[in-house]
C-alpha cells in the first residue's frame, strides 16, 4: 500500500519532468526572436494518462497464490453446522414447549370456570330445595306422596287394563306432580297450570327426565281438553318408564 501511494504521489512529478524534458530549451533558441510556448495542462494530463496505463505503475496488482485446504477447516465447518442445527432444535423445541404450557394454562382455566358453574348450579339448587315447600294440592288434584301408590306406573296400567282410562291418566298425572313437587323440587304452586308445571320441569330437570314430563303432560292435555284418549301402546310406555323417568317416591313428612 506504501508503493502505490508513492507510484500515485510521484505520477504528476514525472509528468512535469517529462513535459519539460520534451518542451524547447529557451537557450537553444535564444536566437529567436520569439519567445517559448508554455507547456499546456492538456499534454499534462496525456502524459499522466500514459504513465497510470503502465502496468509496472499500477495502483493494485493481483496476485495468485496456491494455498492447501486442511481438513481440520473442513472438519471445524462441519462442526459448526452440526451446533447451529442442534441450537435450531433446541429453540424449536422452547417455542414449542411454550405453547404447550399457555394452552395447558387455558385448559386448566376453562375447566375451573366449569367447575365453578357447576358448583354455583349446585348450590342454588339445593338452596331451593332447602327453602321450597311443596304443596299438597295442585288445582283439585291431591298431590301427596301418602295418597299415592308405592309403584304408581304399574297401579296405572291396572287402571287402564280394566278398562278405567280416565282414572289411570289421571293417576300418572298426580303421581307426575308429585314426583316433580316432593323429588325434584320443582317450585310448583297450587294453582299451576299444566304449561306451567311444563315449564318449571324444564328448567330444573335434565334433558332425559324433560322428555318424559312434557309428553306425559301433552298427553294428559289432549285426554282432558281434547277428549282425546291415548293409545295402548303409548299409555303401556308410559306407566313402564314412570319410575326410571322421575325416581322414587319421596318420604311423606
Amino acid at each position: 500500500m506504501r508503493n502505490c501511494a508513492e507510484h500515485r504521489a510521484a505520477l504528476p512529478l514525472l509528468g512535469l519532468l517529462l513535459a519539460f524534458t520534451f518542451a524547447p530549451c529557451p537557450l537553444l533558441a535564444a536566437g529567436e526572436s520569439t519567445a517559448p510556448e508554455p507547456v499546456r495542462e492538456a499534454e499534462v494530463a496525456d502524459v499522466i494518462e500514459t504513465l497510470r496505463s503502465d502496468p509496472d505503475l499500477a495502483f493494485t496488482r493481483e496476485v495468485r497464490t496456491l494455498r492447501w485446504v486442511r481438513d481440520e477447516d473442513d472438519q471445524q465447518s462441519k462442526a459448526t453446522n452440526w451446533m447451529d442445527w442442534i441450537r435450531d432444535l433446541f429453540g424449536w423445541f422452547a417455542e414449542v414447549s411454550r405453547v404447550f404450557v399457555w394452552l395447558l394454562l387455558a385448559l386448566l382455566v376453562g375447566l375451573l370456570i366449569l367447575y365453578l358453574v357447576r358448583f354455583t348450579k349446585a348450590i342454588d339448587r339445593h338452596s331451593r330445595v332447602a327453602d321450597h315447600v311443596a304443596p299438597t294440592h295442585v288445582r283439585d288434584l291431591d298431590i301427596r306422596p301418602e295418597s299415592l301408590p308405592a309403584d304408581v306406573g304399574a297401579a296405572a296400567w291396572a287402571l287402564w287394563q280394566r278398562g278405567e282410562h280416565r282414572a289411570a291418566l289421571s293417576l300418572l298425572y298426580r303421581g307426575l306432580l308429585s314426583r316433580l313437587a316432593h323429588v325434584h323440587a320443582v317450585p310448583i304452586r297450587d294453582s299451576s297450570t299444566e304449561g306451567e308445571c311444563l315449564a318449571l320441569a324444564e328448567q330444573s330437570l335434565p334433558a332425559e327426565r324433560r322428555s318424559y314430563v312434557g309428553q306425559l303432560i301433552r298427553t294428559w292435555q289432549r285426554a282432558v281438553y281434547g277428549g282425546e284418549d291415548p293409545q295402548a301402546p303409548l299409555m303401556q310406555s308410559l306407566c313402564e318408564q314412570f319410575t326410571a323417568a322421575l325416581g322414587a317416591e319421596a318420604r311423606s313428612p
